[in-house]
């Protein structure tokens, strides 16, 4: 009998969150133990599917690691989960993320158990929608997420935490709606929930041309929201300035991952000629969020809230990528998500740091910190030319792939104008985030300042894990390359690629 991989990893946590829940008198430290133990097993579990994942031409498009058993028979809905080279660069981010996220939480005093009880379930959450083939039990997962998020942000957050909360959770119910709108319309035309199988289909077949748009675009509102995409973003800056560290790591890491990864899944995969025709509009809004948002970066003066809106920059990109419908952007696109996610979250990361010992947030308030938290500020600096796609590093190899891919692709015959606008974000990039480092680290040292402490072990630990793989991709960035190509191979044939 084979090993159940997925389950174990999609649910261990939430039934090790549950457990802990219910035993009496568990100690602060206990709890924080356990809860790395519960996602140790995961991440160990993803890295032996990684490891035994086959990467060969041949295997292209294929489901690995299948587990498929009858669930709602009157649906016609299964529990069905997966694998494919799409999918597993993000059950890698996620369960690695899920580990430093309980290292980043250990200073948490308030609340512990019901702390790190949320933030297990929430990991379950977002792990089951990269492993989900099924259309219902993938939207189970999408909508469950946004429970703990709600009470991490609400509960540990800061400022206008029940606003930001509240915010959250109106914006992703909203875009839910459109998901379900769009499953609804599908299952009613084909009969089938089983996102494969859909795939394979030519929907013209069952859908008229106008309903195949409404379809599409029902999704990719939903989606869209999660990225977030202009003019849908306005709900990220204020959840990354009120949730606690740990909540933005994972919401910038993985949780804005779920909306382009949907878009490859269903959209490009479903509606190959919907995406086609309507590429040019859907490119119009990846310029807005890489100029928009890196404009309104540079105008920011709360650090978390200017990382925030870095992400809104960022994700235009990976639009950038997608619907340029080139097999190298696309690769770019994927690859890009997975970078953000390290990159984003060890700035997120180390800004809560900063945070935490110097009780500031306001950059115009900071100067001169490299003195007192000179390990801080060398970490802050190194995400930084991550964040500049500076070479050597994942976000180099990640944004050039995009932006060569999507120069070169002869799908959307205006894709080389959009490329060249969007490049103008790279400059953008690095005014922002040099501007930053110079006003926060650099410069005079304050007195108010004078007894900071520098980051500690257990910090240096964790920023230590995202630097190795942000320069171990940068470096040698075959190590997932080659696994995304086998997902993306299948997607970019589709357009002639």
């Amino acid at each position: 009998m084979s090993i159940p991989y997925l389950t174990l990893i999609t649910f261990l946590p939430a039934a090790g969150a549950i457990l802990m829940a219910l035993w009496p008198r568990l100690s602060g430290r206990a709890i924080k133990i356990t809860s790395l133990l519960l996602t140790l097993v995961p991440l160990v579990l993803s890295i032996a599917v990684f490891a035994g994942f086959d990467r060969s031409s041949s295997m292209a498009g294929v489901v690995q690691f299948e587990e498929n058993l009858p669930w709602i028979s009157l649906l016609n809905a299964n529990y069905h989960l997966g694998v494919d080279g799409l999918s597993l660069p993000f059950l890698i981010l996620t369960t690695l993320l899920g580990v430093l996220a309980v290292l980043i939480s250990w200073k948490v005093e308030l609340r512990v158990k019901e702390y790190f009880v949320w933030l297990l379930i929430l990991q379950t959450s977002i792990t089951g929608v990269f492993v989900s083939l099924d259309l219902l039990l993938f939207f189970i997962f999408w909508e469950l997420e946004l429970i703990p998020m709600y009470f991490l942000i609400s509960i540990w957050g800061a400022g206008r935490k029940e606003y930001s909360a509240l915010k959250y959770v109106l914006y992703t119910l909203f875009g839910g709606a459109f998901i379900l709108a769009g499953i609804l319309i599908l299952f009613f035309a084909t009969g089938s929930l089983d996102i494969a199988s859909l795939a394979s289909l030519d929907l013209n077949n069952f859908l008229r041309p106008a309903l195949m748009v409404l379809t599409f675009f029902m999704f990719f509102i939903g989606f869209a929201i999660k990225l977030p995409a202009f003019p849908f973003h306005t709900w990220l800056p204020d959840a990354h300035t009120d949730a606690p560290t740990a909540a933005s790591v994972i919401l910038a890491g993985t949780l804005l991952k779920m909306g382009g990864y949907a878009m490859l899944r269903l959209n490009v995969a479903m509606f190959p000629d919907v995406c086609r025709d309507w590429a040019p509009l859907i490119l119009t809004i990846a310029v807005i969020n890489v100029i928009y948002g890196a404009a309104i970066t540079l105008k920011q003066t709360d650090i978390k809230r200017l990382i925030a809106y870095s992400s809104v920059s960022h994700m235009g990109f990976v639009l950038l990528g997608i619907f340029t419908l080139g097999e190298i952007s696309m690769n770019g696109a994927v690859l890009q998500m997975f970078s953000h996610g390290i990159i984003t979250g060890l700035l997120f990361a180390i800004t809560g740091v900063v945070m935490h010992n110097t009780h500031e947030r306001d950059i115009n308030k900071m100067g001169g910190l490299a003195k007192q938290m000179p390990r801080t500020a060398i970490i802050f600096i190194l995400a930084g030319l991550g964040a500049m796609a500076v070479p050597a590093t994942s976000g180099f190899i990640a944004e050039v792939s995009v932006f060569l891919g999507s120069f070169q692709s002869s799908v959307v015959p205006s894709g080389q104008v959009f490329t060249m606008i969007c490049l103008l974000g790279l400059v953008l990039a690095a005014a922002y985030i040099l501007w930053t480092v110079q006003r926060v680290f650099l410069g005079p040292g304050l007195d108010k300042f004078q007894m900071v402490k520098d980051a500690d072990k257990t910090e240096i630990v964790f920023s230590v894990v995202f630097l190795l793989i942000m320069f171990g991709v940068g470096l040698y960035p075959q190590i997932i390359v080659d696994v995304i190509q086998t997902g993306v191979a299948p997607l970019a044939a589709l357009f002639g690629g």
